[in-house]
């Protein structure tokens, strides 16, 4: 976690003037000096909402025979860190890979995990399965560095969970954000996504960047396809020529009814909103 010695902004100031292309190994840097403020040291509470409270836009994970074999529902965490919310996943009966590029953040996943063990805040409900967990080390955008993971070791999933990992990319990477969920996500799966920061102005610099729902429509709505911006950072409104065929479109938005405090405004209230999408 940041310490009394860390200065204000030292998060944004570590990407400016950086190309994309560093970014990876820049995130690695501070995993290794132990600077990780955006980890929450738990689960996502608005995940478990979402997962215990609306099976009609997140169906429960089951199982299924695959020509001849028992294959598990498979999740995946892009940007895992210290891997709370892959833990959350298992507890509800996924097979879950936890992406992240920093091989330090995920020995402190391991760590994570093993400490929990017994605790019981992982412990799946009556009737359900834990699933397993795996640990990959490598860059999200690679074509390659999933392959032979997710539902019977397609590299697709069923779903896939988005939390600080979208607002920690500048924009000019979210169209190949958008591509890259599309390539992962499996025809039947979901797409969830908590949408943080949606309460920082859209003209300051990040990581964090502040996102908006529109932000994602319009990137999901046409993976892959640059987006424009106004001098303030919103978006410019347009009118796609046709449809695209790879599009995911969003069957729920909504305000959790609890969520960490980094997604609460001061009097309380939620600022975060959750979105899941779907093919």
């Amino acid at each position: 976690m940041a310490t009394t010695a860390d200065p204000p902004g030292r998060l944004s100031q570590s990407f400016q003037n950086l190309a994309f292309s560093a970014h990876g190994d820049q995130w690695s840097l501070m995993y290794k000096d132990g600077f990780h403020p955006w980890d929450r040291d738990g689960p996502s509470d608005a995940l478990e909402e979402l997962l215990l409270t609306r099976d009609d836009l997140v169906p429960r994970a089951h199982h299924q025979v695959l020509q001849g074999n028992l294959v598990r529902q498979t999740a995946l965490v892009p940007g895992c860190g210290r891997g709370h919310d892959v833990l959350l996943l298992s507890k509800f009966g996924y097979d879950v890979v936890g992406l992240d590029v920093s091989p330090d953040a995920l020995r402190m996943a391991e760590e994570n995990r093993q400490k929990t063990e017994g605790t019981g805040r992982y412990e799946p409900q009556q009737g359900v399965e834990k699933g397993d967990i795996k640990w990959v080390s490598g860059d999200f955008f690679s074509e390659s560095v999933l392959d032979g993971f997710g539902t019977n070791g397609s590299g697709t999933f069923d779903l896939i969970y988005d939390y600080t990992f979208l607002c920690a990319l500048p924009p000019e990477a979210r169209p190949k954000w958008a591509k890259r969920m599309t390539q992962l996500l499996r025809p039947s799966g979901r797409l969830v996504c908590l949408e943080f920061p949606s309460g920082k102005p859209l003209s300051e610099r990040g990581p964090p960047w502040g996102v908006r729902p529109e932000m994602y429509e319009a990137l999901l709505g046409a993976p892959g396809e640059e987006i424009s911006y106004n001098a303030d950072g919103s978006l410019v409104e347009t009118t796609a020529a046709k449809p695209d065929a790879n599009a995911l479109h969003r069957s729920g938005l909504i305000r959790p009814a609890k969520t960490h405090p980094a997604g609460t405004n001061k009097d309380g209230t939620v600022s975060d909103f959750i979105s899941v999408w779907s093919r």
